[in-house]
């Protein structure tokens, strides 16, 4: 567990960086531009890059040990970083609120580029929990990696806002170098004395052989079905990841955004928790599927007014519930998936989750913008909802909240009557999945 506890100390460090980053990023666009389009573009960008490596990392992480990739995620994002302050240096200020120019979207792929390169060690360290902890207890395990993530959106919540407010993203990109090289070195200090790569035993050529990671999705009956219904669930997110900063920027000022924000992650961390303490229960999947049907119900209410207590209350609930859901579906695939296949399909079904996020991140930002607002604004739905409703840009990505929600319940409740979801079931209290050997830190 020493070993353990090191490398979430590692990720912690890392994981401000890049939320960090992201945050910064969409917060600083936003005030420049004054645009959800190109928060929406933002969004949609991350995922695209998600969808894309994701395969691809995950070949990396099987074929290589665990803290070699690692460093080279953390070197990776310096390097992006410290090429990203060197643009902002070179660009005309007054660039950057162009939406449409270029300048202002190279500097974008630049910076997120280098959160991508992050994702290489959110797909190595459920491997890691797979190696270093008993099968009894890796849904515990999990929790606490749930609860290092809420730890690092409540601080980087807390500081992103001030980072943008007071120096921009020339602060928030010398923060950012500052702890990418501090994880690296405490990485780079750190000796784990871990099992060989399978490839490397085996004489495996190093590649990412996506027929044979399909293979193994297939011969396991329902988990196409549950990557089918966590990529229809970042489907809907993806509206999400568009609007959520506009709307809370549209009832607050940025500080007091990213502050709500590191008030709210709190319930990152309780969840966290209480999971690392009572763990999913031995029905991880039904799990998962009642906090969907929770969470799709809240985001399908929460904009009915505006109201900041009742975005508050939302942001608690579905940041409390988020860690259950991405602890379930973890700990069904450390289950019934052979280690040694892990990071690559750890990889698909990021890739394949992802995937289809990017057409409504990409879609919902200028629908909003030219739609849905125009509609609360001086349109039809202004006239015949607007005396209650509410009238105005804000109101317009309301409803966008509202149709995304009510579309979440439909599926989950058809996900729960599935024959999909009783096959798989069944293959998770079979088993299926083997661990190597435990790591040690030294």
């Amino acid at each position: 567990m020493r070993a353990f506890h090191l490398i979430l100390a590692n990720n912690l460090v890392q994981n401000i960086t890049n939320f960090t980053v992201w945050f910064a990023l969409v917060f600083w666009v936003f005030l420049e531009t004054q645009s959800v389009f190109a928060t929406g573009m933002i969004g949609g960008i991350y995922l695209v890059f998600t969808a894309a490596g994701a395969i691809w990392f995950g070949s990396l992480v099987d074929h290589h040990r665990k803290r070699t990739v690692m460093l080279i995620s953390s070197a990776a994002s310096f390097v992006l970083y410290a090429a990203s302050l060197g643009a902002l240096a070179m660009v005309p200020q007054r660039a950057f609120e162009d939406v449409y120019g270029a300048q202002l979207w190279l500097f974008v792929l630049l910076v997120m580029a280098g959160v991508i390169a992050g994702n290489i060690r959110m797909i190595a360290l459920p491997t890691l929990v797979t190696a270093m902890i008993p099968e009894n207890g890796r849904d515990k395990a999990n929790g606490l990696v749930g609860m290092v993530t809420g730890v690092g959106f409540v601080i980087t919540s807390a500081i992103s806002g001030f980072l943008v407010a007071w120096g921009g993203m020339l602060a928030t990109l010398i923060f950012a170098l500052a702890l990418s090289a501090v994880a690296f070195l405490h990485l780079l200090a750190l000796r784990l004395d871990e099992p060989a790569p399978h490839s490397e035993v085996s004489g495996e050529p190093h590649r990412i052989d996506l027929r044979g990671t399909v293979r193994i999705v297939g011969a396991v009956p329902g988990l196409f079905a549950l990557i089918g219904f966590s990529a229809f669930n970042n489907l809907l997110g993806g509206v999400f990841m568009a609007l959520m900063d506009g709307y809370g920027l549209s009832l607050m000022e940025v500080e007091e955004w990213g502050m709500l924000w590191a008030f709210v992650s709190c319930a990152f961390i309780l969840a966290g928790m209480a999971i690392a303490r009572w763990g999913l229960g031995p029905r991880p999947l039904r799990t998962l599927l009642l906090v969907n049907l929770i969470i799709w119900t809240v985001a399908a209410v929460f904009t009915l007014q505006s109201s900041i207590p009742m975005l508050i209350v939302a942001c608690l609930i579905w940041l409390f519930l988020n860690p259950y859901a991405e602890a379930a579906e973890q700990t069904a695939l450390q289950r019934v998936v052979p280690f040694e296949r892990q990071g690559r399909v750890f990889g698909f079904a990021q890739s394949v989750e992802q995937a289809a996020s990017p057409f409504t991140a990409f879609l919902i930002g200028p629908l909003t913008q030219f739609v849905f607002i125009p509609l609360m604004t001086t349109g039809a739905g202004a006239q015949a909802i607007g005396h209650w409703y509410g009238t105005g840009p804000e109101r317009g990505m309301a409803v966008v909240f509202t149709v995304t929600g009510i579309l979440g319940v439909v599926m989950t409740l058809i996900a729960f009557n599935s024959r999909q979801y009783r096959l798989l079931s069944r293959a998770y209290e079979a088993g299926g999945g083997t661990a190597s050997p435990s790591l040690s830190a030294q």
